[in-house]
């Protein structure tokens, strides 16, 4: 079983590569905690109010992290 901090660091690298992509539309995304599995993240910039936040979050960030980091079972936004 990993370690929360590893699974952190992890989940940080992911969002690192993915952080171009929104910083390319004037957003950006911040990692605010992880537990128990389910990543919890605030989307800053343009991505806070972006309509289509929500697919951007499921379909881009969630996939990421279920497919990169072992023990991710969901992502949450965080206001």
């Amino acid at each position: 079983m990993e370690t929360s901090t590893e699974m952190h660091e992890q989940v940080k690298e992911v969002l690192d590569k993915l952080r171009p992509f929104l910083l390319r539309d004037g957003g950006d995304v911040e990692l605010v905690d992880v537990e128990d599995g389910i990543v919890k993240v605030r989307l800053l910039g343009a991505c806070g109010s972006c309509p289509s936040s929500t697919i951007t979050l499921k379909a881009g960030i969630e996939r990421a992290l279920l497919e990169e980091v072992p023990g991710v079972k969901e992502i949450e936004q965080v206001f």
